[in-house]
């Protein structure tokens, strides 16, 4: 069964992260109810996800249960045991999203310049993170202000914009630049836990009170 299952999601081009989950939750399910696929219906479906609710797990963690349930039962079995199942919805609080002042004051005291374009990458063109690490200089396009991701997130290729403060300092910044990376590290490009650190860092330097942290520059992209 779980061969089945990853042969399947891998032609589909899901994730290792995707299809290592799918197949575990399948698993969990298997050896929760000890009964033979053939004879699985909804009820088992059901006081399966019923067990994890109760057992307090995460509801996001249920929700992807009974994907992976509805994946194997629904999608390659055709068996539509799962279709009518709802889990709860998982609440989602809004960001406590930076202020365009605030934006300035992170921007201004970043401690160098690499650190300044690291925030202003992530800002001005709402890069992810793991985007901005994994960025190299032949993926930019100073002149028509765009750049390309290739295979972000969902394995596919996409541009963003950059802004004209942006291009400003790129121009400066590479003048004396000699790594493939846009943002080089020690063995390679630089890792998301060292940006994240160095945003973090520029946050305390400025004197921000709200808790900072690399995706909330991509919330306040796509506020202001």
């Amino acid at each position: 069964m779980v061969e089945k299952i990853a042969t399947e999601l891998k032609l589909q081009g899901k994730s290792e992260r995707t299809i290592r989950m799918y197949c575990f939750f399948n698993e969990k399910f298997i050896d929760f109810i000890k009964k033979d696929i053939d004879e699985i219906n909804q009820d088992d479906v059901k006081k399966f996800l019923g067990y994890m609710l109760g057992r307090k797990n995460d509801i996001g963690s249920v929700a992807l249960a009974r994907s992976s349930l509805r994946f194997f039962y629904d999608s390659m079995l055709n068996r539509n045991i799962t279709k009518d199942i709802k889990t709860p919805k998982k609440q989602r609080k809004l960001p406590d999203v930076l202020t365009k002042g605030e934006m300035k004051l992170l921007i201004d005291n970043a401690k160098n310049l690499k650190n300044k374009l690291l925030i202003e990458m992530m800002y001005s063109s709402g890069l992810r993170v793991s985007e901005c690490a994994n960025l190299k200089v032949n993926d930019l396009n100073l002149e028509d202000k765009t750049g390309l991701l290739k295979l972000g997130k969902g394995g596919k290729d996409r541009f963003f914009i950059m802004s004209d403060k942006a291009i400003l300092d790129l121009k400066e910044y590479l003048k004396n630049h000699n790594s493939e990376y846009l943002f080089p590290g020690v063995n390679g490009n630089l890792g998301t836990r060292a940006i994240q650190r160095a945003v973090k860092r520029t946050a305390q330097i400025a004197g921000i009170k709200k808790k900072v942290y690399c995706h909330l520059l991509r919330h306040a992209f796509a506020t202001h």
